[in-house]
C-alpha cells in the first residue's frame, strides 16, 4: 500500500530521533524513505544498517537530528542471532546460495569451545557482499560480478558472546541462537562465517536481531505500524525524541541568551562557572537553551565555549 505523502515542509519543526523496530525485508533504506514520505521532512538519515532479512532497532533521525548521526557512530551495538551450521553461503547469510560444508557433525560443546576465540579483540574480515568501498567500487558489486573483493582486516571488539539455545535435532544442520555485544563495525555474517570455517563445517546467518544500537533498546521501539498511524496523523511529536537523546556522555551545559546568541553567531563565549567543565568525547560539551532544548555542541578549552554545530539561531 502506497504512503500518504505530507506536504514538503508540512512542520519545519520536527526535529527528533525515532526508534524503529526494522522488520524482515524492508532495507534501511527503505524505512528512511518511508519516514521522509510521512513527515514531509527533507533530511532524514538512520543510525546504522541492518540487512533487509535482519530485523530489530533502528534509530531514524529527522530534521535537525541528522546532525547528530555522527556522535553515534561509534555507539556499541547488540544482536541476538540464529547461526546454521554444516553449509557455506555466498553472502554469508540464508539469502546466498548455499552449499554443504565438509566437516563432521557438531555437538554444543564443539561450539562452545570455538567460541572461545571470538571473544575480545579480533581481526575480522568483511563479507565479500558488504558496502566497503575498494578503488571506488562496493564490494558487493565486484561479488555479484564473480570478482573476489580484496577485503583487508578490520579490527573489532566482541564484549560478549553468549550461547543460549542449541537445537541438535537435525544433526546435518544443527543451530545456535547467540547473544552478541560489539563495537561498531562487526560484521555478525562474517562471525558467523568464522565460526564455521574454525569448526570445517561452515556456518551461515539464518536470521540476525539488533537488540541494542548504543542507548536505544528494543524493548522501547516502534513498528512501522504505530508510526504510520502516528505520522500520518501528525502526532510525530508523540514518538520523536530530542535530537540529543542518548548522548549523556557529553555533559550538559545550560547558557542564557545573550550567550546563545554568540554561540549561533559562530563566536566563543567565555564561561562563568567557577568550576572547571569536564567535557565529553572529544572535548564536546551539549549546549542548552533555559528550556533544556539542544542550542549547539561546543568544544570548552582554555576558558571558553567554540562552537561545532549549532542548533538554535538567536531568538529561537
Amino acid at each position: 500500500m502506497a504512503e500518504k505523502r505530507r506536504p514538503e515542509g508540512a512542520d519545519p519543526a520536527m526535529d527528533g530521533i525515532l526508534i524503529l523496530a526494522k522488520p524482515p525485508g524492508p532495507t534501511s533504506h527503505d524505512i528512511v524513505a518511508i519516514v521522509r514520505r510521512l513527515t514531509g521532512a527533507r533530511r532524514v538519515g538512520h543510525g546504522g544498517t541492518l540487512d533487509p532479512f535482519a530485523a530489530g532497532v533502528l534509530p531514524v533521525f529527522v530534521g535537525r537530528a541528522t546532525r547528530m548521526v555522527e556522535y553515534h557512530m561509534a555507539d556499541e551495538k547488540a544482536y541476538r542471532t540464529l547461526v546454521t551450521f554444516g553449509a557455506r553461503s555466498t553472502t554469508d547469510d540464508l539469502d546466498g546460495e548455499l552449499t554443504p560444508g565438509e566437516g563432521s557433525v557438531l555437538d554444543q560443546a564443539a561450539v562452545e569451545d570455538a567460541l572461545e576465540t571470538f571473544r575480545g579483540t579480533i581481526d575480522q574480515v568483511p563479507p565479500d557482499h558488504s558496502a566497503v568501498r575498494i578503488a571506488g567500487r562496493r564490494a558487493y558489486e565486484l561479488a555479484r560480478h564473480g570478482q573476489k573483493p580484496e577485503l583487508r582486516p578490520r579490527r573489532v571488539e566482541i564484549r560478549e558472546l553468549r550461547l543460549v539455545e542449541w537445537d541438535g535435532s537435525d544433526p546435518a544442520r544443527p543451530t545456535a541462537t547467540l547473544e552478541i555485544r560489539c563495537s561498531a563495525g562487526t560484521y555478525i555474517r562474517a562471525l558467523a562465517r568464522d565460526l564455521g570455517d574454525r569448526l570445517g563445517c561452515g556456518a551461515y546467518l539464518a536470521a540476525l536481531t539488533r537488540t541494542a544500537s548504543g542507548p536505544f533498546r528494543l524493548e522501547d521501539a516502534h513498528t512501522l505500524d504505530v508510526a504510520r498511524e502516528a505520522l500520518s496523523a501528525g502526532r510525530a511529536a508523540a514518538l520523536l525524541l530530542p535530537p540529543d537523546a542518548g548522548l549523556e556522555a557529553y555533559p550538559q551545559l545550560t547558557l542564557d541568551a545573550q550567550d546563545l546568541a554568540t554561540l549561533s553567531r559562530g563566536q566563543a563565549v567565555r564561561h562563568r562557572a567557577e568550576q572547571d567543565l569536564a567535557a565529553g568525547p572529544s572535548g564536546l560539551l551539549r549546549v542548552v537553551d533555559a528550556a533544556g532544548r539542544l542550542a549547539a555542541m561546543a568544544r570548552f578549552e582554555s576558558g571558553r565555549l567554540h562552537p561545532e554545530k549549532v542548533f538554535l539561531g538567536p531568538g529561537r
